[in-house]
């Protein structure tokens, strides 16, 4: 069938996107890949399969993301730089610096022309750049990861997070609690150490508009407020952020076929 399926599985969720052969997306799905990789992709294969009523037998599949190796029926894996950018120029071809956060990384990529990656530079060797970060921080302030960017824009002076480490700064946030400091100002200094890092990322790329921001941490409205403040750019927001890598695998998928 000219058809392609691309599935994303990412530390935090799984993705998956059906393209029909003009690459509209016939189905997509997202889950929580919880403890097991595999099963996360049989639900999300399910999901499309039901939701389109297609028997997805034969259609190629290209897998990417953190568990990328767990999709044994993958035609191939494609690394998440690649997918990335081929998913964010099928949305909006005039991208051209990426920022993705997700649970685990951060990749920052300048998208060329025809939706190939130039450049990129990764945060994978600490939590403290990813989403992970502000998890942490939400637990310490006794609210939801939801409730934490919202609170954080509620800051008139947010306080200043100096430790480069999650767990150093997890201890500083402790502490500011205990000096009286404000839920709203700690929330806002967590996202500013956040975007800080995500900055830096950037200008070794090379900040070039347009900039698209993706990934889960891109639905957070300070983590967006205090990066375009930072970058002094306005950022550009997909309908679906967190679904780019499964679109470009897809996209690539559609064209093994």
């Amino acid at each position: 069938m000219d058809m392609g399926i691309g599935i994303d599985v990412g530390s935090t969720t799984t993705k998956g996107i059906l393209l029909d052969k003009s690459g509209n997306i016939v189905a997509k799905s997202l889950m929580l890949t919880g403890a097991s990789a595999i099963e996360a992709v049989e639900k999300i294969l399910h999901n499309i399969s039901s939701s389109s009523n297609f028997d997805l037998n034969g259609i190629p599949v290209i897998s990417t993301g953190y568990g990328r190796a767990r999709v044994e029926l993958a035609e191939k894996s494609v690394t998440e730089i690649t997918c990335h950018s081929v998913g964010v120029h099928r949305i909006n071809p005039a991208i051209r610096l990426l920022i993705d956060v997700g649970g685990q990384d951060s990749k920052v990529i300048r998208v060329g022309p025809t939706g190939k990656p130039e450049d990129f530079e990764l945060n994978d060797k600490c939590s403290a750049g990813t989403g992970r970060f502000l998890e942490v921080m939400a637990r310490v302030l006794g609210v939801s990861i939801d409730e934490l960017g919202p609170l954080a824009l509620q800051s008139k002076t947010p306080c200043s997070i100096s430790s480069t480490c999650t767990v150093f700064a997890e201890s500083e946030v402790i502490g500011q609690i205990g000096a009286g400091k404000s839920a709203a100002d700690i929330a806002a200094g967590v996202h500013i150490s956040l975007v800080s890092k995500i900055t830096a990322l950037s200008k070794r790329v090379g900040v070039k508009e347009p900039v698209c921001v993706t990934g889960g941490v891109a639905l957070n409205p300070a983590f967006r407020h205090h990066l375009s403040k930072q970058l002094g750019v306005e950022l550009w927001l997909p309908e679906d952020p967190q679904l780019t890598g499964a679109l470009g695998a897809a996209v690539l998928a559609l064209e093994e076929n």
